[in-house]
């Protein structure tokens, strides 16, 4: 096939799964990726950031994938067209007989499916996947999403491949948790019965999530049962039954504030047997949690060969950090690699940052000499709702790394007179699992940004001495 043919099969193949044919962007997107061009010239031909061709190629390879039933991406695009013709190509004459044909040889359509025959489809082909049932209301919308390629190959490994039933997403705020997971649900959960995106600030109880999550399986369950069947079964019985991924947003609402990391809140302490039963009765769903803090019981298992899988989200690396500034109009300098360091490559930090430089009208260089650390008022606040949840032990103890440019031997930490070795090394534990100290072996340190902004909270001065 020429590029024309290879575009016009491709706009096919999106058009059955959407709907829509490919936009001018997708189409250039495809057309650079046959002509070995990149995307930084694609971004300048239609005058935007190569961040958002990035997003909308990832959002085609995503439909591509689904539809052509493999893992497509820029560099096997051609191979897997070629591999979709010549399918269809071998099963030309017998699709012309059943009357399903979709593409002739040149690729051009014959009879489209009937996506009104869908559920005849699926019973007489007892090896396609059953419908699909999704409560994905709560689930936000993918904005700017930054390269994670080997996070997701993680965690699509962890749940297809190991099919693991419990699954922990952590990080400190603004690292790109629930962008993450949501490029991952919109990936792999045409591979579920039930696919299902809760926020967990709208289900403090389990009683109330359980309730919702048992009313979606009854209720799509009942269309196929006789009435002399069709009673509820409690959670853990339609997760054996079914394959099921379920998303559980903010689980640090779950927690007390004030407390080392992940003390159950009183009205959220039943949460606490879901999990194990998630974790140690035989079924084949998923269940991944997402937020600030994890289940202490979650934290406990470090064995690999549990069903239980951590995944700590770190900032994004040096080059896909820089896309963000230049989505700011801020050119390449000196100055860019050290401010990706002191905001850890964090996305909103960046992105916070980025857009007070730009409101000022200045640049890196001229805003942030001599490693200066800007703390704009709205990182301010996120900040401050993530250490308002910490005990005052943990208080304390951050504010002795807060005292130190560099790491810290944990020996060292002990000699205080102030706080006892027990719950210092507890407070240690806690801070780490809540991602706003870096462990070394034996050392301990804390990102520019947090000692700058702990500093000046501390003593109430703009910078670090």
């Amino acid at each position: 096939m020429n590029l024309k043919e290879m575009l016009h099969l491709a706009d096919r193949i999106v058009f059955e799964k959407t709907g829509q044919h490919l936009d001018d962007l997708q189409e250039a997107v495809l057309k650079a990726t046959l002509q070995h061009d990149t995307y930084k010239h694609v971004a300048k031909d239609f005058d935007c950031s190569e961040s958002r061709v990035r997003n909308a190629a990832s959002q085609l390879w995503q439909i591509l994938s689904e539809e052509l039933g493999e893992d497509v991406n820029k560099k096997n695009f051609r191979a897997a067209i070629h591999r979709f013709q010549v399918s269809n190509v071998s099963n030309f004459a017998k699709d012309v007989v059943v009357g399903i044909g979709i593409f002739n040889l040149c690729g051009e359509p014959r009879h489209p499916p009937d996506i009104s025959n869908s559920h005849n489809d699926e019973k007489s082909n007892p090896q396609q996947t059953k419908t699909l049932h999704q409560d994905l209301s709560e689930m936000p919308e993918l904005g700017d999403f930054f390269d994670r390629t080997p996070e997701l190959q993680t965690l699509t490994t962890w749940i297809l491949q190991q099919r693991c039933r419990l699954i922990t997403l952590t990080g400190i705020s603004g690292i790109g948790k629930t962008s993450l997971a949501v490029q991952l649900v919109q990936q792999i959960k045409h591979e579920f019965e039930y696919a299902v995106w809760y926020t967990l600030d709208e289900f403090p109880t389990l009683e109330k999530c359980q309730s919702n999550l048992i009313q979606l399986f009854f209720h799509s369950e009942k269309e196929d049962l006789p009435p002399t069947d069709q009673k509820r079964l409690p959670l853990i019985k339609y997760l054996q039954n079914h394959r099921c991924l379920i998303v559980l947003d903010d689980v640090h609402n779950l927690f007390c504030s004030g407390e080392l990391a992940g003390k159950y809140k009183p009205e959220s302490e039943e949460y606490r047997t879901l999990f194990k039963q998630i974790e140690k009765l035989s079924h084949q769903s998923c269940l991944m949690l997402i937020g600030w803090e994890q289940p202490r019981e979650v934290t406990q298992i470090k064995s690999q060969n549990t069903s239980i899988r951590t995944l700590q989200l770190k900032g994004l690396d040096i080059a896909t950090a820089r896309e963000i500034l230049r989505d700011y109009g801020l050119e390449e300098s000196d100055n860019s690699e050290a401010l990706i360091h002191h905001y850890q490559g964090n996305p909103l930090w960046l992105k916070s940052v980025a857009n007070l430089i730009q409101d000022l009208g200045g640049g890196l260089t001229e805003l942030l000499p001599n490693d200066t650390i800007l703390l704009p008022e709205d990182l301010k606040d996120v900040l401050q709702q993530q250490f308002d949840r910490l005990s005052e032990l943990e208080k304390q103890v951050i504010s002795l790394l807060a005292k130190e440019s560099q790491p810290i031997n944990r020996a060292k930490l002990l000699e205080n007179d102030i706080i006892p070795a027990s719950d210092l090394l507890n407070a240690l534990q806690s801070l780490s699992r809540r991602c706003l100290i870096e462990q070394q072996a034996n050392f301990y340190t804390i990102s520019p940004l947090l000692r700058q902004y702990l500093h000046r909270n501390l003593d109430g001065s703009d910078a670090l001495p």
